[in-house]
């Protein structure tokens, strides 16, 4: 596991959780994309992932999980957070 300079942000409600990652270069986009194939596989319902612009030269992605009844989400947001090294979301 390595530091890194990703911003991660997560948000909840009932059967709904969204975790966003925020990233200025190519290698930490791959770095991103890699720990999402990675850690959502044994997830039995599959993700929402969608990307965008924010500011200051800085990128997104965004991994949702919608009615998610059983909460498999916050394992796999667990496991990406642990892939790229972040230690707290904003």
């Amino acid at each position: 596991m390595t530091e890194c300079s990703i911003i991660a942000n997560h948000k909840s409600e009932e059967r709904y959780s969204k975790l966003s990652l925020a990233y200025s270069t190519p290698e930490e986009k791959q770095q991103i994309e890699n720990a999402i194939h990675n850690c959502s596989c044994d997830c039995s319902i599959p993700p929402i992932i969608y990307s965008g612009d924010i500011n200051e030269g800085k990128k997104m992605i965004t991994i949702e999980y919608h009615d998610d009844c059983n909460r498999e989400g916050g394992a796999v947001f667990e496991k990406i957070l642990h892939c790229l090294g972040i230690k707290e979301c904003r």
